[in-house]
């Protein structure tokens, strides 16, 4: 396996790749708010890598045997004028997306893909490196906090009944 950063060439792999965590977060959607909308496998990569250059982010994919076994992506955190009113807005790197192929996983590909990244962040100087993880996603919840990553915000929600 190696990591090496998106090239269009894996880009069907990644669609793949986005389409098969988001079916699992459904998957586990004990509020059943998730969905895989029908233009979601065409537009979400699209979409993200946009998001990639506004940023000032990247993509790094897992290739192994010429396919695309995992990707992360992460930009930097750009504070807005409200924000330093009551925060200290360090430079901070966001992980916005991870996925390791199911049948690729607790094979040392997500360790390596956020060493990656990590390593990316650092070299731009980041001081801190947050990730947004899906409270029913106890196994990334778990993997994050193995590295090192803790709460430090969490967002609480309730139905309204009629």
């Amino acid at each position: 396996m190696e990591i090496i950063e998106y090239r269009d060439e894996f880009k069907e792999d990644c669609k793949d790749l986005l389409v098969e965590l988001e079916e699992y977060i459904v998957s586990i959607d004990e509020d059943n708010l998730d969905q895989v909308g029908i233009e979601y496998r065409d537009k979400m990569l699209d979409y993200d890598l946009d998001e990639l250059k506004k940023y000032n982010g990247i993509c790094y994919i897992a290739v192994e045997d010429n396919k695309a076994i995992g990707l992360i992506m992460g930009l930097i955190r750009e504070w807005d004028e409200s924000d330093y009113l009551d925060y200290k807005c360090p430079k901070t790197g966001a992980v916005t997306e991870l996925i390791v192929s199911k049948n690729a996983r607790s094979g040392g590909v997500g360790k390596a893909l956020m060493e990656e990244l990590e390593n990316y962040f650092k070299g731009l100087n980041c001081e801190y490196i947050t990730i947004e993880v899906f409270a029913y996603n106890r196994n990334a919840e778990e993997f994050y906090n193995r590295r090192g990553y803790h709460a430090r915000m969490q967002t609480l929600i309730k139905k309204v009944e009629d």
